[in-house]
């Protein structure tokens, strides 16, 4: 599966995100998301939120997917 079609999926089921997602091209995935509805959550909800935007690709075409979700304010703060 194309990680540009992942980071789609993942944009458009959550709002205000970007996603950046690479692949090794063996079916494992990673993705760096970044939202502001990530604010106040716990890292298992943030996940949860992210392979529900995947559905089923989850487990199929994704065969496995690393996941690391950030508010802005974190992802600004980890790159300084």
């Amino acid at each position: 599966m194309n990680p540009n079609d992942i980071a789609k999926m993942i944009e458009q089921a959550i709002e205000g995100a970007r996603a950046e997602v690479s692949t090794d091209g063996q079916g494992h995935y990673e993705a760096f998301v970044v939202s502001e509805l990530f604010a106040g959550k716990r890292s298992v909800q943030r996940h949860r939120m992210v392979y529900g935007a995947l559905g089923s690709y989850v487990g199929n075409e994704i065969h496995a997917l690393a996941v690391r979700t950030f508010t802005p304010e974190e992802w600004e703060s980890r790159a300084s």
